[in-house]
């Protein structure tokens, strides 16, 4: 197990993020008292699988501090049939294989520290976040609703792509079901902190499987392209990130089963991108509207949203997605 240290640059809140998880309904994510959040994801060089535990430390005055996580990677995929029959070592009475050892070649510890920095939003410097509000006073009374709160993102921009097909024209909780499934049946089992996770399929496993109940053919191709083109680094995100947004939505277009919606997704939530404004997620736009005072009309006036959220800039896609969480918990309230 490797330990590591993530020091937000501006206000994070550890807490935050698990409670956003736990109702976001494509992490499936159940929390627990302790604050500790587990995760268990395939690793960015799309073979590893990452179990990792992160705390937040508190300052000596109470505040939030410095993050510790702490991960173990396993390399290769678990054996199994992968056209039927679950990969589960344990019950199998077998470990599996194994952390990686000292002596065998190992994705590098600040890849994986770089990737749990992504997913939390820790890879952004965001000292200059809290100037927004002096601004504007929506985005001021988001802040204070959800302190802490940055995105939180797919473990990578293969998972965003994944969910992004799966749950095409059915109910997310429909997708949810079936994207854990697939994790439970041909994913890696973990001990996480005391609990058990199943981390969704590598990409070299997701091409092995060829029936997926709930899911079409055309579905289950566009998964197997997937895989591929994240083994061919066309989803890695770093690269995505380099690329000037607009440059890399179109490429994202052009995979299998991803349109601009998708796209945006998995360049924001998946490459985690911090200041792009989504174009095409209509319950944002009439989120906007709502918050600004703004007419029913007004939601689809995408160009008028585009300049509210230019006062966002370098933070378009955190507003937004404060934006997105203040309508769900009022969403709630409603239902």
């Amino acid at each position: 197990m490797t330990a590591v240290s993530l020091t937000p640059a501006g206000p994070f809140s550890l807490a935050a993020s698990v409670r956003f998880l736990a109702g976001f309904t494509p992490a499936s994510y159940s929390g627990t008292a302790d604050e500790v959040l587990r995760l268990a994801f395939p690793a960015d060089d799309g073979h590893s699988t990452v179990a990792a535990a992160v705390r937040q430390e508190e300052t000596a005055d109470g505040e939030a501090g410095g993050v510790r996580a702490e991960f173990t990677v396993y390399p290769g995929v678990p054996d199994g049939d992968l056209d039927g029959s679950p990969a589960d070592p344990v019950s199998a009475g077998a470990a599996g294989p194994g952390p990686l050892s000292a002596g065998e070649p190992s994705w590098p510890d600040a890849a994986v520290r770089a990737q749990l920095a992504r997913i939390l939003s820790l890879d952004v410097d965001g000292s200059g976040f809290p100037e927004l509000a002096a601004a504007d006073p929506v985005v001021a009374g988001l802040m204070a609703e959800f302190p802490g709160l940055r995105p939180v993102c797919f473990h990578s921009p293969y998972e965003a792509a994944v969910w992004a097909v799966i749950g095409h024209r059915i109910r997310m909780t429909q997708a949810a079901a079936i994207k854990a499934r697939l994790a439970e049946r041909y994913g890696r089992r973990v001990q996480v902190a005391g609990r058990t996770l199943h981390a969704f399929p590598t990409p070299p496993a997701l091409r092995a499987i060829n029936r997926i109940p709930g899911l079409t053919e055309v579905k289950i191709e566009r998964l197997h392209a997937l895989a591929e083109a994240a083994d061919a680094g066309e989803l890695d995100a770093a690269r995505l990130r380099a690329m000037p947004a607009d440059d890399a939505l179109t490429a994202l277009r052009t995979l299998p089963g991803i349109g601009p919606f998708s796209a945006e997704l998995i360049l924001i939530r998946g490459a985690g991108h911090p200041d792009v404004f989504p174009r095409h997620e209509r319950r944002l736009h009439a989120a906007i509207a709502t918050a600004y005072g703004l007419d029913e009309t007004a939601s689809g006036d995408i160009g008028r949203l585009a300049g509210i959220a230019d006062g966002w800039r370098p933070y378009r896609s955190w507003i937004a997605l404060l934006l997105r969480a203040r309508a769900e918990r009022i969403g709630r309230h409603v239902s």
